[in-house]
C-alpha cells in the first residue's frame, strides 16, 4: 500500500490537464479545456478539463472524475497502480518492497503480464549493451544501419541471445511463471519445453500509450529464406494490434504540437524518421488499418499523411482501409516515395532538411491522389471507368462533413469529366441505404430491448436518487455560502450556512440517503463540519474512493446556465446562487416528500397484509401520520418552485 502523505502529494502535484494531455489533444476554452473524449467514439467535442476543480467530465457518455480515476480508466489499472503511475510521472519517489513470490501469484493476470513485459524488456536491453554476443552482433547491426546510441535508448531496442531458452531460463529464475511467459508470448512451449521465441533477433518493445511495454517485436539477422524476417508481438490480455501504434508513446507529444500525425508501416520507418527530426510519425506495424487505430490518431490531431513507398500495388490495397480515415472525420493525405525507396532508407540518404522539405512539398490529397491513380489504371475501359467513379463515390460519401464532400464532388467531376449531378445522385443513393440499414438495425435492437424487458423502474427511487445528487451538488458547491441570517435571545446575529441547513434538516428527521456514494459524502461532510473544518471540494475530487471522486466530478460539471431566470424590469440575470434561500428548502421539502410518499405505499401494503389487530391499529396510526405530515409538505410546497 501506498502511505497516505504519497498520495496527498500525488494529489498536490499532479496538474490534471497536463495528466490528460498525455492522451487527449486539448484546447483552451475559457478557464477549461475541451477536447474529444478517448472513452467513446465523438465528432464534436465534449470532453471538458477544470483544471481549477482538478476534474474531467465528458458531456457525451457520462464519464468524469479526477486525474487518478482518468489514468485507472484509460489505463485499466487499479488505484494503487495508477498512483504508481502519477508519482513516477512527477518524480515522487515511493518506497514499496519488491515483490515475493507470493504477491506475484496473487497479482492479476494483466498487471503481472505487464510486469514480466517491463522485466523482459530490460533484459533485452542489459544484453545489447552489457554483453559481448549483444553488442558484437546486436548493437553492431544497429550502429551500422545508422541508428545512434540516444535512438536506441528512447526506443528501448534490446537484442535476445542466439540461445534458444536464454530468457525463459533467466525469467524462471526470478520467479516469473512459465504460464505468462506462454501468454505474454516471450515464450513458446512446444510439448514439455518452453524456448524463447525472439532469439537471435534484434528486440523493438510496443509500448501502449502511456509508456507501458506491451509486446515485442523482432527482427532476424540471418539471412535464411526460410526465417521470418520480422516476428510481430501475438495477441494476448495486454497486446491487441487493432488497437495499438508503433511509436505512439513517443510520438504523442509531437504530434499534438505539429497537428499532424505521419502513419508508416515498420519499426525502422518510425526510428529513422524519429532520428530524422520528424517526430510525429507513428506505424501500423504491417497490419490493416483499423478504426481503433485512427481513433488513436484521432484523440491528437485530425490530420493524417500516410508514407508509402513507391510499390503501386501495396498502394491499391491500402486505399480501401483508407477510406476508414475519412470516415471518421479526420483529414487525410498521401506521399510516395520514389521507386525503390520507402521512409527507413529515403530518410538515411537525406539530411533532415532535404527529408522535411520532400515530405512537405510532395503530399497530396487522398481522394484526388485515389482518382487519379484509379483514373490512370481504367484509362478507355469503360467497364473499368464505371468502377473507378462507384469506388470514388464510395470514399467520398463516407465524408462527415457535408461541406468537405461539395468540394471533393466538385474537383472530382473536373479531373474524371462527370457531372457534379451524377457523383450528387450516386452520394445520396448511398447515404439513403446506409440510412435504411441503420433503421433496420435501431428498430431491431428497440424489439429486442422490449422483449428482454423485465418491468418498469420503480420510479420513486429514481426520483429519491436524483433529489439526493441534487442535494449533494448543492452541498459540494455551496456548503459555506450564508443562506439565513436570525437573531437569538441576546440580540446576536446567528448564521445559517448552506451545508448546517441541508445537515440539520437532514439529521433532524433521521433520513439516510439510498445513493450509497451520495450518503457517504453526506457522512464526511458532517464529519468534518463536527470537527470544525470545512472540507474543500478537492478532498472529495482526490478522494480514495473511485466511486466518490466520480460523483463529485459529476455533480461539480453539471451546467445549469439554461435555468437563469430574467428578473422583472431588470437586465442583469439572476443565477441559481442568487436563489439560494428559495432552491434550498424547496428540494429538501421535496425530498422529504418523496420519502414520505414511499412510507405511506409501504404503510399500505403492510396493512393489506396483516392480520393481527394490534399491529393493524399501529399500522393505521402510523398511516395517519405520515399522511398529515405529506399534507404539511403539499401545503409548504404549494407556496415554492422547485428547481432541480
Amino acid at each position: 500500500m501506498i502511505d497516505r502523505s504519497v498520495i496527498e502529494k500525488i494529489n498536490e502535484v499532479a496538474d490534471i490537464a497536463e495528466v490528460i494531455q498525455d492522451f487527449v489533444n486539448l484546447k483552451k476554452r475559457g478557464v477549461n479545456y475541451l477536447g474529444l473524449c478517448p472513452f467513446h467514439n465523438e465528432k464534436t467535442p465534449s470532453f471538458t478539463v477544470s483544471p481549477a476543480k482538478g476534474i474531467f467530465k465528458c458531456f457525451g457518455c457520462g464519464k468524469g472524475g479526477n486525474a487518478i480515476s482518468f489514468i485507472m480508466e484509460h489505463e485499466h489499472l487499479e488505484y494503487q497502480d495508477a498512483l504508481r503511475y502519477l508519482a513516477k510521472k512527477y518524480d515522487i519517489e515511493v518506497v514499496e518492497k519488491e515483490l515475493t513470490s507470493d504477491e506475484i501469484k496473487k497479482q492479476n493476470e494483466r498487471e503481472s503480464m505487464l510486469v514480466l513485459s517491463d522485466f523482459a524488456s530490460n533484459y533485452f536491453s542489459k544484453i545489447l549493451w552489457e554483453t559481448s554476443e549483444g553488442t558484437e552482433i546486436g548493437l553492431g547491426y544497429l550502429k551500422e544501419r545508422g541508428y545512434r546510441e540516444k535512438t536506441i535508448e528512447k526506443f528501448q531496442l534490446g537484442y535476445s541471445p542466439e540461445e534458444r531458452d536464454s530468457f525463459t531460463r533467466h525469467a524462471e529464475k526470478n520467479n516469473y511463471k512459465s504460464a505468462f511467459l506462454v501468454k505474454t508470448g516471450l515464450s513458446i512451449q512446444k510439448n514439455d519445453r518452453i524456448y524463447d521465441r525472439f532469439s537471435g533477433r534484434i528486440i523493438f518493445p510496443v509500448h501502449s500509450i502511456a509508456g507501458k511495454v506491451i509486446g515485442f517485436g523482432g527482427r532476424t539477422l540471418k539471412q535464411d529464406k526460410n526465417t521470418a524476417k520480422y516476428l510481430n508481438p501475438p495477441e494476448s490480455e495486454i497486446y491487441h494490434k487493432s488497437r495499438t501504434l508503433y511509436g505512439l508513446f513517443q510520438a504523442k507529444r509531437a504530434i499534438t504540437n505539429k497537428d499532424k500525425c505521419y502513419l508508416v508501416e515498420g519499426y525502422t520507418d518510425v526510428i529513422s524518421l524519429h532520428q530524422a527530426g520528424i517526430e510525429n510519425v507513428v506505424a501500423s506495424s504491417g497490419t490493416s488499418l483499423s478504426v481503433h487505430q485512427i481513433r488513436l490518431i484521432k484523440r491528437f490531431t485530425q490530420n493524417i499523411t500516410i508514407l508509402f513507398d513507391g510499390d503501386e500495388a501495396g498502394i491499391k490495397a491500402s486505399l480501401r482501409g483508407i477510406d476508414l480515415i475519412l470516415e471518421e472525420g479526420l483529414n487525410v493525405k498521401v506521399l510516395l516515395f520514389p521507386e525503390g525507396e520507402d521512409p527507413d532508407s529515403f530518410s538515411g540518404k537525406h539530411n533532415p532538411e532535404t527529408l522535411k522539405q520532400y515530405l512537405e512539398e510532395n503530399e497530396m490529397d487522398f481522394v484526388l491522389f485515389k482518382t487519379r491513380l484509379l483514373l490512370e489504371d481504367s484509362k478507355n475501359d469503360p467497364i473499368k471507368r464505371a468502377t473507378l467513379i462507384n469506388d470514388i463515390v464510395r470514399s467520398i460519401a463516407v465524408i462527415p462533413n457535408r461541406i468537405n464532400r461539395s468540394v471533393y464532388i466538385r474537383e472530382c467531376s473536373n479531373i474524371i469529366g462527370i457531372k457534379e449531378d451524377v457523383l450528387y445522385s450516386e452520394i445520396n443513393t448511398l447515404h439513403r441505404k446506409n440510412i435504411e440499414k441503420k433503421l433496420k438495425w435501431e428498430k431491431r435492437n428497440e424489439e429486442s430491448e422490449i422483449k428482454t424487458n423485465k418491468g418498469p423502474l420503480n420510479d420513486n427511487i429514481d426520483e429519491i436518487i436524483i433529489h439526493e445528487r441534487e442535494i449533494i451538488r448543492f452541498l459540494l458547491n455551496y456548503g459555506q455560502r450564508d443562506l439565513f441570517t436570525s437573531a437569538d435571545e441576546s440580540g446576536n446575529e446567528i448564521v445559517t450556512t448552506v451545508a448546517s441547513f441541508i445537515i440539520t434538516e437532514i439529521d433532524k428527521d433521521g433520513l439516510q440517503f439510498s445513493d450509497i456514494s451520495c450518503n457517504q459524502i453526506l457522512e464526511e461532510y458532517r464529519e468534518h463540519i463536527n470537527n470544525n473544518k470545512i472540507p474543500e471540494t478537492k478532498y472529495f475530487t482526490c478522494h480514495h474512493d473511485p466511486s466518490i471522486c466520480r460523483i463529485t466530478a459529476d455533480l461539480l460539471s453539471r451546467s445549469y446556465d439554461l435555468s437563469k431566470i430574467w428578473k422583472r424590469k431588470e437586465t442583469n440575470v439572476e443565477t441559481e446562487e442568487d436563489r439560494l434561500k428559495k432552491i434550498i428548502p424547496s428540494i429538501i421539502l421535496g425530498y422529504k416528500s418523496i420519502k414520505i410518499s414511499i412510507a405511506l405505499k409501504d404503510t399500505e401494503e403492510e396493512i393489506k397484509k396483516t392480520t393481527d389487530n394490534q399491529k393493524m391499529e399501529e399500522l393505521l396510526q402510523r398511516y395517519k401520520l405520515l399522511k398529515e405530515t405529506n399534507m404539511l409538505l403539499a401545503r409548504q410546497l404549494g407556496k415554492r418552485t422547485i428547481i432541480i
